[in-house]
């Protein structure tokens, strides 16, 4: 049976000024999040609109402003309040503008003021029959659960008035509403015509679909070009629907939100979507478990999508998204249930030149783990210094991510179907590889294997520390760049740029060390005292104890070292049995 729609582009006050319209932001919704750059461009356009040129006379009163749709469906288990699925921001945002007009206007007397301020009280306030406005009954409800300030919102509708101790989102827009009224009051700008204008010419598309499953398949639609964002809020729509009906919304709202809080955590947070990272990590273990190991992967929501979004109703499929956020969780942290040789492999994988490792690692996880969610660490162990030789090794020859899909995927049906991974389609050329060392372009500052090579050296040392994984590290020449335009002491140039004569170096030290000879910059390497008493921190890449027992480092060593970290990463290679027999 087709599903029924309601389209009709409707203006402002057509929209929120009908008496029987309410406006309900549900649980699962995200919080506000307009920040200086949205409202300002919101006022522009709407200023520009019905002022053009500052000047209300050159406005052509049939002109419309068309500020986008609304997709919502009426909720009947909510007093046919509609429930907002898509525009719940701009819908928000002009709740606060038409509140910073009001509170503008409100004291005033005369005939215009009067018209405006009755207008836009039907559109924020419950009315009587009389159009009395009953301002302790708002037309917009938020019931937002991973949200704390929209009391503050609330109290903003209701009296118009903020404080300092405001410092919400909502509180911040309703501010640069009012002031961006007060500065075209000082130009003797502000005329009735600009409310009435944004009230009754500019238009909103509400689409009111009859169901929530309706109005979700249509926001997925309108959005399939947008930000990750609307796929991790169709899943959480998903979910929440689906612990709805099974009685355990409340516990719902809060395990979501526990799992929004870890992910924000420890992904970086993209659009404002910190589970994206999460959802795709999850998707390549199921896709593995589906033994597709085909290299055409779907987008995010296409590969949820499947079969009425089956995986988003299901408990286990929640409980594996907890799991797998606090395996991460305790990766990020260098929880010490992972060895300090464990955790040396993690940091390394950090560096990684692209982050197919982060799949690799979450099937093995769902495999292996234990009742506990634990991981053999001797296995595991094994298991990361075979993809970090491996991917590090593949991508010196075969740079970029879409040449590594094949093996990579291949591989991880191979973890479900309880083989070892060992990539022997894959192996690496011996010969290849120790060209690729001598090559000036293989370990420029802009490849990410230079990094990538450098973090694996590093720890290639018994010896070396663990990191903070927040820690961060620049490539540093350890025969200075600049040092040759002085010294002029080599006989190749280009062998400035081989990996023999790179390092990481932490930032504060990278900085302070800059283009001096190496025999000046080791007392920056080693951490030293001002002349005012201050103990500058050394470096704590344990390799520049080695290297500060030289007097100098110059070409030869450069090349030695070169040579020495080569036949250190084939050896590493065929200890994996990853080099072509």
């Amino acid at each position: 049976m087709t599903k029924k729609l309601h389209i009709n582009q409707q203006t402002i006050l057509e929209l929120c000024g009908k008496k029987q319209n309410f406006f309900l932001i549900p649980d699962y919704q995200r919080p506000y999040e307009w920040g200086n750059d949205e409202c300002q461009q919101l006022w522009d356009d709407l200023y520009g609109f019905a002022m053009p040129n500052d000047n209300h006379k050159e406005f052509m009163k049939d002109d419309e402003y068309f500020l986008g749709p609304i997709v919502m469906f009426e909720n009947n288990e909510r007093d046919g309040k509609y429930e907002i699925i898509d525009g719940q921001q701009r819908l928000t945002t002009l709740m606060l503008l038409l509140r910073a007009f009001y509170t503008d206007i409100e004291a005033l007397k005369d005939e215009d003021s009067i018209k405006v301020r009755e207008l836009i009280e039907q559109c924020i306030y419950k009315t009587d029959e009389i159009d009395k406005p009953q301002k302790d009954i708002l037309k917009i409800n938020s019931e937002v659960a991973t949200e704390n300030d929209k009391e503050e919102f609330f109290s903003i509708l209701k009296s118009g008035s903020i404080n300092e101790k405001m410092k919400s989102k909502y509180a911040y827009t309703y501010k640069f509403f009012l002031e961006k009224i007060a500065d075209i009051t000082k130009k003797a700008l502000y005329t009735p015509y600009l409310q009435l204008r944004i009230l009754r010419n500019c238009i909103i598309l509400p689409i009111i679909a009859e169901s929530q499953d309706t109005a979700l398949r249509i926001f997925s639609t309108l959005n399939d070009r947008g930000k990750p964002l609307s796929d991790t809020d169709i899943f959480k729509a998903k979910f929440y629907k689906y612990f709805l009906n099974n009685g355990k919304k409340d516990e719902f709202i809060k395990r979501w939100k526990d799992l929004e809080n870890i992910s924000k955590e420890i992904f970086a947070v993209t659009d404002g979507a910190p589970m994206y990272e999460l959802f795709t990590r999850y998707m390549y273990y199921k896709r593995a478990k589906q033994k597709i190991s085909n290299t055409t992967v779907e987008g995010l929501r296409k590969f949820y999508e499947k079969n009425n979004y089956e995986l988003l109703c299901s408990e286990d499929t929640f409980n594996d998204l907890e799991f797998l956020a606090d395996f991460w969780l305790k990766i990020y942290r260098q929880d010490d249930c992972f060895s300090k040789r464990i955790l040396q492999k993690l940091f390394v994988l950090k560096y990684s030149p692209n982050s197919m490792w982060t799949y690799l690692v979450t099937t093995y996880f769902f495999k292996y783990k234990n009742k506990n969610n634990e991981l053999d660490e001797k296995d595991f162990c094994f298991f990361l210094d075979k993809i970090i030789a491996f991917i590090f090794g593949y991508s010196l020859i075969k740079p970029g991510i879409s040449a590594l899909k094949i093996p990579v995927f291949a591989e991880l049906v191979n973890i479900i179907n309880n083989s070892q991974i060992d990539f022997k389609r894959h192996r690496i050329n011996k010969e290849l590889i120790a060209q690729m060392f001598a090559d000036y372009n293989t370990f420029t500052n802009n490849r990410p294997i230079t990094k990538s090579m450098l973090a694996w050296w590093a720890f290639y040392q018994k010896d070396q520390k663990i990191f903070d994984l927040d820690k961060s590290f620049h490539i540093e020449h350890i025969y200075a760049k600049k040092r040759y335009d002085i010294d002029g002491d080599l006989q190749n140039k280009k062998n400035i740029e081989l990996i023999g004569n790179k390092i990481l170096l932490e930032n504060y030290v990278n900085i302070r060390a800059t283009n001096y000879r190496f025999k000046d910059k080791k007392r920056y390497y080693q951490g030293y005292t001002t002349n005012d008493g201050v103990q500058k921190e050394g470096t704590g890449i344990e390799e520049f104890q080695i290297l500060m027992t030289k007097e100098d480092f110059n070409e030869k060593d450069i090349i030695d070292r070169t040579d020495e970290i080569r036949d250190s990463f084939i050896n590493y290679l065929e200890k994996m049995n990853l080099i072509e027999s």
